[in-house]
């Protein structure tokens, strides 16, 4: 029967097992052993230190943004005749939760009131007689109330009646162009305020020394003035490799990204706003369905007879989202004894993985092996000599 006896347990409990120092004059063993310190020292330096700087306590970007944009056009159109824009009537809504909206290109229904009209003809809606047709019946889909009543929609086609806004829209009929296209030289002056409580730092994207003179003439150029907080819309869409009358037709969603990463163990002036801009709708071509950004408002007047009437404007535009992150890091005792010793116990390992290597790999291991495992016993007569360090050459 396999096992321990009790006396052999015995022994074996009261053993105690000690490091046995020896020096082994290998080029192949002595250049793993060195090898393997570099990479661990390169690594703790250059990774953990420099590029992570894990010396440091971190803390998230905690931010504000408000936007104020400028600029007139003008438009000429059948629906509206001759029209200046400006602000008021192109930036909807006025404030915007780190965003704002510019219409570039509509649909416009004048004229509408609650009245009566023909459905606009589909697969649920063409008639053939009054029967065809439910009276109340909503379709989520359609336009208005059916009346119950088959009413011609054109020579050719009948639909069911509707109570809605009539003239009904047709968005079908989109400018190929874009109306408003002076709007790719508005401009846009983003006030972006950003704190890290942890370390109690405040900053604004508008620097101490801007003043107000400075602000009505600069304009963000990345090269000549990257430090003015007016963006021109154009150049915004541009940088993120797009075509802005190509996208103000249909519409899209533009990101301002604000990066804020700080190191604040550096003055505070190296701590500043970085710019990027990109396109955040899908723009696939194998996915087109429902392209661009769009959305529904009206303006409602009174007649003077008392009746309400309004003029339905399908907006289409480009919508810019304002994006701010950032992570600050400052110098702090704890991570750097935790990463310290965290350095410290890879370095520790070091002789485990060379003793295996040593053991395992090379063609003496036998012998290495027989030199670096002793058993010793107080009963030995030879107990008293000393063991030190011996030396082991690669013969």
């Amino acid at each position: 029967m396999g096992g321990c006896s009790s006396q052999s347990c015995h022994r074996c409990f009261f053993e105690y097992e000690t490091e046995r120092m020896i020096v082994v004059k290998s080029k192949v063993v002595g250049s793993v052993f060195r090898l393997i310190q570099f990479l661990i020292l390169f690594y703790v330096i250059g990774y953990v230190c420099v590029v992570q700087k894990s010396y440091q306590e971190t803390d998230s970007v905690i931010s504000s943004v408000t936007t104020k944009v400028k600029g007139t056009g003008f438009t000429n159109t059948s629906d509206l005749g001759g029209r200046v824009w400006d602000v008021a009537d192109y930036n909807i809504p006025p404030q915007g939760e780190s965003s704002f909206f510019v219409l570039t290109n509509m649909i416009v229904t004048p004229n509408q009131t609650q009245s009566t009209c023909p459905e606009l003809p589909n697969q649920s809606t063409i008639c053939m007689s009054d029967s065809d047709c439910l009276e109340g019946s909503n379709d989520v889909r359609g336009n208005g109330i059916q009346t119950g009543l088959c009413m011609n929609y054109s020579e050719t086609v009948k639909t069911c009646e509707v109570l809605s806004w009539c003239p009904l829209e047709i968005d079908i009929n989109l400018p190929e162009h874009a109306l408003l296209v002076a709007a790719e030289d508005f401009t846009v002056l983003i006030k972006n305020s950003v704190t890290y409580p942890k370390f109690n730092f405040h900053k604004r994207n508008i620097l101490p020394d801007v003043n107000s003179s400075y602000l009505k003439q600069c304009e963000f150029n990345r090269k000549t003035d990257p430090d003015c907080p007016i963006f021109r819309l154009k150049d915004m869409v541009s940088e993120a490799e797009e075509d802005f009358q190509t996208m103000a037709t249909r519409g899209g969603v533009l990101g301002i990204m604000i990066d804020w990463n700080c190191d604040l163990d550096w003055p505070e002036h190296y701590c500043g706003p970085k710019y990027s801009f990109r396109r955040l709708d899908n723009k696939i071509p194998e996915n087109n369905v429902a392209p661009g950004y769009n959305f529904r408002f009206a303006k409602y007047y009174k007649t003077t007879d008392g009746r309400e009437t309004r003029t339905l404007i399908k907006a289409y535009g480009i919508r810019f989202d304002v994006i701010v992150f950032g992570t600050a890091g400052k110098f702090n005792m704890v991570p750097t004894i935790v990463n310290v010793g965290a350095a410290l116990t890879f370095l520790s390992l070091v002789n485990a993985v060379c003793s295996w290597f040593l053991l395992t790999c090379t063609k003496r291991r036998d012998y290495y092996s027989k030199h670096k495992f002793t058993y010793l016993d107080n009963t030995d007569d030879n107990a008293g000599e000393p063991l030190g360090e011996t030396t082991y050459g690669t013969q």
